[in-house]
């Protein structure tokens, strides 16, 4: 019989990306080192669902037109959540604009530490500001299950969407204590060549984005994408370790040896 904890646990990831110096870029940020998730490792900013996603109060917080299940409402507040908890950057608009840099500036001073402190105090500060939460410019763009056999499991559901233009990122020192933007191929050589540990989802999705130049191609790509639950397995490697592999046939380029030996689990 599988113990009771065996059950994935609802997550949210958000992939922003924006035009670079040299083409596409991506948000990442790395885990502490005493989080008790991917420590230490380059990932994209996310987490679990909390209960106060779903709340009515939070849900009248966001677009009147948004076509989607409660679910996926949840799922989409708690990929801008987690984002702002640990990068500082706020998908949202007041009055009818999206927040600037020196707006998003002004709602951190106020509210960081109670955000901190607790996930309802993200509804306090989405209540008190006024807020509405820009979750209709969130696109799916993939869905991952932690293998069976793992110590924890997830059931993450991957956005993606355009980074808010004038925001700059800002981490929480707390469960991330760095974050940049990096194209997907640089951030896939850091993990090959040992300068960043990576999770094999992270490096997937990565990859999956890799073939786009701009925001707006990666955005028309993951639209025009079926996005696939994936649930990779595990299997042991004639040295001894366990490995993550793919479902045949999922659509996603193959990872080369090389990062296959430098991913973190």
């Amino acid at each position: 019989m599988k113990p009771a904890d065996s059950r994935p646990v609802p997550a949210a990831t958000l992939v922003l990306v924006r035009d670079g110096p040299g083409g596409l870029q991506t948000l990442m940020i790395v885990r502490h080192q005493e989080v008790a998730f991917a420590q230490g490792a380059a990932v994209f900013p996310g987490g679990k669902v909390a209960p106060s996603d779903s709340s009515p109060d939070l849900q009248a917080h966001l677009p009147v037109a948004l076509a989607c299940s409660k679910e996926e409402a949840a799922l989409r507040v708690a990929a801008v959540r987690e984002t702002f908890e640990e990068s500082g950057l706020l998908l949202a608009r007041s009055k009818g604009h999206l927040l600037d840099g020196n707006a998003l500036a002004l709602t951190r001073e106020r509210w960081q530490a109670c955000v901190r402190e607790s996930t309802e105090g993200f509804l306090a500060m989405v209540r008190g500001e006024g807020l509405e939460l820009a979750v209709d410019l969130l696109h799916p763009f993939a869905h991952w299950v932690t293998p069976e056999g793992a110590p924890k499991r997830f059931d993450t559901h991957f956005f993606i969407a355009k980074a808010p233009p004038g925001q700059m990122a800002a981490h929480d020192g707390r469960e991330a204590v760095e974050s940049f933007w990096v194209s997907p191929h640089q951030a896939m050589r850091d993990c090959e060549d040992g300068r960043r540990a990576t999770m094999f989802p992270t490096l997937c999705n990565l990859a999956l984005l890799g073939p786009s130049t701009s925001a707006v191609a990666a955005l028309a790509a993951a639209g025009a994408r079926e996005v696939r639950r994936i649930q990779p397995t595990l299997t042991v490697r004639a040295d001894g370790r366990r490995i993550p592999v793919l479902p045949h046939g999922c659509g996603y380029p193959p990872l080369s040896s090389a990062l296959m030996d430098r991913v973190a689990r």
